[in-house]
């Protein structure tokens, strides 16, 4: 069973949550971040992207950025910006975007739930930035960006959530993006605690670094100031989500260089042996098992020769097009790491795909068709992963606006 834990937040005074919250630090880059926290001394970003307010040669890694941020968030609380609710609370936390609302459980989840794969994951996580999470969640001895959980639907969960919906919200507030977001205290939790007993897993859709930073924080803590299972370093920040309720968009492709196949006919030829390829083709393609690829000022479909097979993993879209084109014909081995290849949220849209390939930016871009939340599912239930960059979920939640200390 799965369980999660009330805790006291630190959050932003209401009349200043706007102001503070801010959008999670790896969906912005530093030049992004430092914009849109550049005229707003109460971004939450001068705290998770701490970089921004060192000079510009910094090393987003060194041991200073990580000093600056927990000087920041110390800051915060004297100056009164971050307050303490007086006791343990669940939370629900409603996301709205255009007419789709989805309704989260916030709540503190288990290290050992993570540890044990009750909180299962479907993405390998990179050495580089699990460090980062893990040297910034133990600076600041807090997490502020909670880990994105999906549970398949529970209707006693969907009930309750409902009920608490009926209060007083502590924030309502619609960000710069569209997106509205509204947080309502559930100061009785013991109700919702035992409904999630009864699920029997939660999935990480979003957050394997934050996760997996936070449970390697737990351990550290754990020895160096000794086991106590009702710690509070050993529980991370968490919303989960019921399953129904949740899209995933695509996350879109673009390749930077063609080598030495960078003439429209060589490139096509070279697909052509192991695609299906049709001119005209739609921006969006309008099913799995097909890949729209603009190149050349003109999109195309490209359909696989070889069958998907029964694998799960090698069935999906971005594995194909990462095994029958990626690899044997550009030699990108390692989608990870291969500075040709940049990924592209599908919030983003197939036109930034076109202006990256039209301004020369990059050679080529994919369009794929959306990995399904059952996929994703199915994958973590059978202990596999998926390929780096394989969904992207939106709207996205916002840093600080509830604050687990420890």
């Amino acid at each position: 069973m799965l369980h999660i834990k009330p805790f006291s937040a630190l959050r932003p005074r209401p009349d200043l949550c706007q102001q503070v919250a801010s959008v999670p630090y790896d969906v912005v880059d530093r030049r992004e971040a430092s914009a849109l926290a550049r005229d707003n001394p109460l971004s939450f970003l001068h705290v998770s992207r701490s970089e921004i307010d060192l000079p510009e040669a910094t090393d987003p890694y060194s041991p200073g950025v990580y000093r600056a941020a927990a000087a920041r968030f110390a800051g915060m609380q004297k100056e009164g910006t971050l307050v303490r609710d007086k006791r343990p609370s669940l939370y629900v936390y409603r996301l709205k975007r255009q007419s789709r609302c989805q309704h989260g459980i916030v709540a503190c989840c288990s290290a050992a739930d993570y540890e044990n794969n009750i909180i299962k994951k479907h993405e390998k996580t990179r050495v580089d930035k699990e460090e980062d999470r893990k040297k910034h969640t133990a600076a600041l001895r807090a997490h502020s960006g909670p880990v994105f959980l999906i549970f398949r639907d529970q209707p006693d969960i969907n009930l309750l959530t409902r009920e608490a919906e009926l209060q007083q919200p502590l924030y309502d507030f619609t960000a710069p993006d569209g997106v509205g977001h509204t947080v309502w205290p559930i100061s009785a939790p013991s109700a919702m605690i035992n409904a999630f007993q009864q699920v029997p897993a939660a999935y990480i859709a979003d957050g394997h670094h934050r996760a997996a930073a936070g449970v390697r924080v737990a351990g550290e803590l754990a020895r160096r100031e000794g086991q106590n299972p009702d710690a509070e370093f050993n529980f991370f920040l968490a919303v989960l989500f019921p399953a129904s309720q949740l899209e995933i968009l695509p996350y879109n492709r673009c390749v930077l260089s063609l080598g030495p196949l960078s003439a429209p006919e060589r490139f096509l030829a070279e697909i052509s042996k192991r695609f299906k390829v049709t001119g005209n083709a739609p921006p969006n393609p309008a099913r799995a098992g097909t890949i729209s690829m603009y190149f050349d000022k003109r999109w195309f479909c490209l359909e696989p020769e070889r069958a998907a097979g029964e694998d799960l993993v090698a069935g999906l879209d971005v594995s194909i097009l990462q095994s029958e084109l990626f690899e044997p014909v550009l030699g990108i081995k390692d989608p990870r790491t291969d500075k040709r290849l940049e990924f592209i949220g599908g919030i983003h849209g197939t036109q930034e795909l076109e202006s990256r390939v039209s301004s020369g930016r990059a050679a080529a871009a994919f369009s794929m068709y959306p990995v399904s939340v059952s996929q994703l599912l199915a994958i973590s239930d059978a202990g596999q992963c998926m390929p780096p960059k394989s969904t992207w979920f939106e709207p996205k939640l916002r840093d600080a606006l509830l604050i687990h200390t420890f």
